[in-house]
């Protein structure tokens, strides 16, 4: 894991790779626990036995919201930015979905900051993350993440 202690120190990283994650299962349970969290229960990703019928990928598939909602769980496996008052996920930018990430895939995020810049005392983060999916040469999705620092 990176660890970071103040904004001179991430600065030092601009333009380079940060890390990457451990592997995450997605599974079923998870799956429908978004679904019951978000009111989406398509059956694409709810019916097992519809999807393997009538679905293109013949099983579930996570929801792409679902694969996003993942990046702060695996940031936080990538990097410790100590010494910070508040971390603010400010948004996402230039994100493309690859490919859909079937049920019992693994996934784990790889990134990159872009870029870094003191906003008059916020830190402004640029992080490339891309969603890689086990035994597959697409990503499930590709994007910057932009987030607000403020150090002690």
């Amino acid at each position: 894991m990176l660890i970071i202690n103040s904004y001179e120190e991430y600065k030092t990283y601009e333009g380079k790779e940060l890390g990457v994650s451990e592997w995450h299962k997605i599974d079923q349970n998870q799956i429908n626990l978004f679904a019951d969290a978000t009111l989406d229960h398509q059956w694409i990703h709810t019916d097992p036995k519809k999807a393997e019928n009538e679905g293109p990928f013949k099983k579930t598939i996570a929801h792409g919201y679902l694969t996003l909602s993942l990046i702060p769980y695996l940031w936080g496996e990538i990097i410790e930015v100590r010494n910070v008052k508040m971390l603010i996920n400010y948004g996402i930018e230039s994100l493309k979905f690859g490919q859909a990430v079937t049920v019992d895939s693994e996934v784990r995020l790889k990134t990159k900051l872009k870029s870094i810049n003191d906003l008059r005392g916020t830190i402004k983060t640029v992080i490339e993350v891309t969603l890689e999916i086990k035994d597959s040469k697409k990503p499930a999705f590709k994007g910057d993440a932009v987030f607000l620092y403020h150090f002690n």
